[in-house]
């Protein structure tokens, strides 16, 4: 009996990998791409347990090879996010302060109020650039009076649809607008940041529409929009930052192909998982909230902040601005067939209207 059901779990563990590898954007296909870390998890006890508690018979190897098969298949894409792998952004070798940069990035949940322990902690880390997502009024109301005076250069977008987005600087902020890349209620910011030695880099901030039931019947608007600006920065290939909640995990084929796209690179490849959510469910838990950087910086330090009442961690981290040591990455670049896609999904994400 324990071999027949350890066999049907294997089964459908195989299944569930299988099945984030098709390529089609409907929801219920790219949520699969989310949990790899639990079904690999499940994937190495279903294989334990036939091997050693299952007698000799069909449904012991059933569940050791389906259970074996997809394991391997999930580390091949979890293995990167961890420090088994070499790092991608490399690491300052010093910290010049008038050359690094600090985000803390967090999504706030809107109908969360805990909004001092978010406040203390900005306080504690003192970052040269906040960025909150899904801010309404109410959260507007309360981090102006607490970061105006530090933090004086801002961006307000307070929506209450769950797409609102604040950025408090204390580094200048010049040539910013807001944007609606794709959907007309899901805004970006696009800007430049003034460095305390005078250099300049891009900043995007974003957060797209989740593949969801509630949210979204496809993942395409969220790809469009990625891979939108992914292909912004190839054109216009200048130091930047893409930071946000990309309601898509690090190792999901668009976030990939949007590194590609870019040519930006993930600090926390060789380093971990930073996963952000859920905050609440550790067993239900992988990396939303993303910062990518070009191949001008290096990595001082990055760590996931504490629980504040969101359903995310905000998470921290510090750059270097460090245009010399751009050869030492190995930057990611996508080929022909690559950007066709891309091109294609932007198209297909500005003209297809969504039904949920």
């Amino acid at each position: 009996m324990l071999g027949i059901l350890l066999g049907c779990v294997a089964v459908a563990l195989l299944m569930a990998t299988l099945i984030a590898r098709i390529e089609l954007t409907w929801w219920w296909i790219r949520s699969f791409e989310f949990p790899r870390l639990q079904i690999a998890f499940l994937a190495l006890i279903t294989c334990l347990l036939a091997a050693f508690f299952v007698s000799q018979g069909t449904w012991r190897w059933v569940a050791i090879i389906a259970s074996g098969i997809a394991l391997l298949i999930q580390c091949c894409y979890i293995i990167p996010w961890t420090p088994l792998w070499p790092v991608q952004v490399k690491r300052a070798k010093s910290n010049d302060d008038d050359k690094t940069i600090t985000l803390l990035i967090a999504n706030v949940l809107t109908p969360n109020r805990q909004a001092q322990p978010l406040i203390d902690m900005i306080k504690q880390h003192q970052p040269d650039i906040v960025l909150t997502l899904e801010s309404d009024q109410w959260w507007q109301d309360q981090l102006d009076p607490a970061l105006a005076e530090q933090w004086p250069n801002s961006v307000k977008i307070p929506l209450d649809n769950l797409y609102g987005m604040h950025l408090y600087s204390h580094l200048a902020l010049t040539d910013t607008t807001v944007k609606w890349l794709i959907q007309d209620d899901i805004p970006s910011i696009h800007t430049y940041i003034t460095l305390a030695n005078g250099d300049t880099i891009r900043f995007y901030a974003v957060h797209p529409r989740p593949p969801a039931p509630s949210e979204s019947e496809k993942s395409l608007w969220r790809d469009a929009e990625l891979l939108l600006i992914g292909k912004k920065i190839h054109q216009n290939p200048e130091p930047s930052l893409v930071a946000g909640d990309l309601n898509d995990v690090a190792w999901s084929r668009t976030t990939r192909l949007f590194c590609r796209i870019s040519g930006m690179l993930d600090p926390r490849r060789g380093r971990g998982m930073f996963s952000t959510f859920h905050a609440k469910y550790p067993v239900l838990r992988w990396p939303l909230d993303h910062i990518f950087v070009t191949e001008h910086f290096t990595l001082v330090d990055m760590h996931r902040l504490d629980y504040f009442g969101s359903d995310h961690f905000p998470i921290l981290a510090t750059f270097c601005y460090r245009p010399s040591r751009k050869n030492e990455h190995e930057t990611p670049e996508a080929d022909a067939e690559e950007r066709s896609e891309a091109s294609e999904t932007i198209q297909e994400g500005k003209t297809e209207q969504q039904e949920t």
